[in-house]
């Protein structure tokens, strides 16, 4: 029907932000205390769980960053999947448990509060750093999920303007400061669905339509260079890297505050196994459709299909590969609804990190750190207004910044994995994991990261991400052990 509202991918993106809505005031009145604005008062269930951690991990970075990367370098990506899938399952069984179990022993309710209760004697330094390399990374990190909307809504709606990105922010900001925690995951729910439909239908559609055409894959990958060699044609050391580099995206898993929380919120220990098990399954079908959307998009391009021309019109940005097979392959209204899956990708990681930065600042800094005291709806009251600044503060770096998502995110994600990676797991394993062991880990984490993304001789040669968290581990080890401490009484 031309002119109908079905012309129009609007409708499913309108619906998606109905629903969105409609779960933000519904759990308003669940934030009565500061516990349930933080960490939903510990009542969440195994499926909650499980679709609001694999949301928030896989944010823009999975569906526009990692599509646009099969479509920029073609299989040399496969070592990325391995890599997070294998992070993925290792954390839900080293992590998941026994942190649920410790952090209510512990009354913890942050991260950071976790660290500080078993650091002893370093708890103090130990929240300080914590604080600063959150805040830090998360600025970074919720940027770029802003960025990613702004890519997605473009090339969808045409819409190139500068209000973009604000009303994206300002989207994730109110709902997640109306509802907090519970907000966020039940929110989480909706985008997971979403996300699975839009990653497991699109290189569906996108093979259908090379088969009915006749288009050959192999081919398509034979004239995009390297694109259908695992190494990308690499050789030596080089080769190496590359592969360490990819499986290295999955020692970060265990560091994101923004999703071990989540296992601290769960209602039971016990739900943990029912929960990782649907985590799992929707892991394997979301990357392998995210690597998919790549290849259907280089057996498109290379035959000359008509996404030639939408990447054109966005500059030849890779990252922009989903959301113009999107519009490519489907009806208007129906590209709207996988769009609205690559927005929630966006939101569902923006959101949980926004709350992770303002219970950082609120429960370990003002409550601890300052030792002040509000009542609970007061408490309540500055989380949201912390929520609120940090919002702005990601939106600004945003739109002050023209790199890639997958570089943007990949810097953020081997920060906080190494700062508290290795920390948390030797911590809930390792006996003789101790306050200095921690402190010594997390700056050591951080400081790498740095170091390895102001030289980029040292990512080429390394990849920051096992770099980093080499040294970290390392350092935790050394630090806990006390090893500089025994050579200087001994001498040395």
């Amino acid at each position: 029907m031309s002119g109908s509202i079905f012309d129009t991918p609007f409708l499913g993106l309108a619906v998606y932000l109905a629903l969105i809505a409609w779960v933000a005031v519904r759990t308003l009145s669940m934030n009565d205390t500061k516990e349930a604005f933080i960490l939903g008062g510990r009542r969440l269930g195994a499926w909650v769980i499980a679709f609001s951690e694999r949301t928030a991990a896989e944010s823009s970075w999975l569906i526009l960053g990692l599509s646009g990367a099969f479509f920029a370098s073609g299989l040399i990506e496969v070592w990325t999947v391995l890599g997070c899938v294998g992070g993925i399952i290792f954390y839900w069984f080293a992590v998941a448990g026994k942190l649920r179990v410790v952090s209510e022993e512990k009354g913890a309710i942050t991260l950071p509060e976790y660290f500080v209760q078993v650091s002893g004697p370093y708890g103090r330094r130990v929240r300080a750093a914590a604080m600063l390399i959150i805040t830090f990374f998360f600025s970074f990190y919720v940027a770029a999920q802003f960025k990613g909307a702004e890519k997605m809504i473009a090339v969808t709606f045409g819409i190139e303007s500068g209000f973009v990105m604000p009303a994206a922010a300002a989207v994730v900001v109110l709902y997640t400061l109306m509802g907090g925690f519970a907000a966020v995951c039940y929110t989480d729910v909706v985008q997971a669905i979403l996300m699975l439909v839009t990653l497991v239908f699109m290189p569906i559609a996108g093979f259908v339509f090379i088969a009915k055409g006749g288009l050959s894959v192999s081919d398509a990958l034979a004239a995009a260079g390297n694109a259908g060699s695992l190494l990308g044609g690499k050789t030596g050391w080089a080769a190496f890297a590359a592969v360490i580099g990819g499986l290295s995206w999955g020692l970060g898993y265990m560091g994101q505050p923004h999703l071990v929380t989540k296992f601290m919120a769960i209602r039971t220990a016990d739900d943990i196994k029912k929960s990782r098990s649907v985590a799992v399954v929707w892991t394997v079908l979301a990357y392998a459709g995210a690597a998919l959307v790549g290849i259907v998009g280089i057996t498109l391009i290379h035959h000359g299909a008509a996404i030639a021309e939408g990447m054109a019109e966005g500059g030849n940005d890779p990252e922009r590969i989903l959301p113009v097979l999107a519009s490519a392959l489907f009806p208007a209204w129906i590209a709207g609804i996988l769009i609205a899956g690559a927005v929630a990708a966006m939101m569902s990681t923006a959101d949980s990190q926004l709350l992770i930065a303002a219970s950082t600042i609120v429960e370990d800094f003002y409550c601890k750190a300052l030792r002040r005291t509000l009542s609970q709806k007061g408490l309540v009251r500055m989380s949201r207004a912390v929520t609120a600044a940090v919002g702005l503060a990601a939106l600004l770096i945003a739109a002050s910044s023209d790199n890639l998502i997958y570089d943007v995110v990949s810097m953020a994600w081997a920060g906080l994995g190494a700062s508290f990676g290795p920390a948390l797991l030797l911590s809930l394993h390792w006996k003789r994991m101790n306050g200095r062991g921690i402190l010594f880990s997390m700056v050591t984490g951080a400081g790498a990261t740095v170091l390895w993304t102001l030289v980029p001789a040292l990512n080429e040669a390394v990849s920051v991400r096992f770099a980093a968290f080499a040294l970290s581990l390392a350092a935790a080890i050394l630090g806990s052990l006390n090893i500089s401490g025994k050579i200087r009484a001994y001498g040395i």
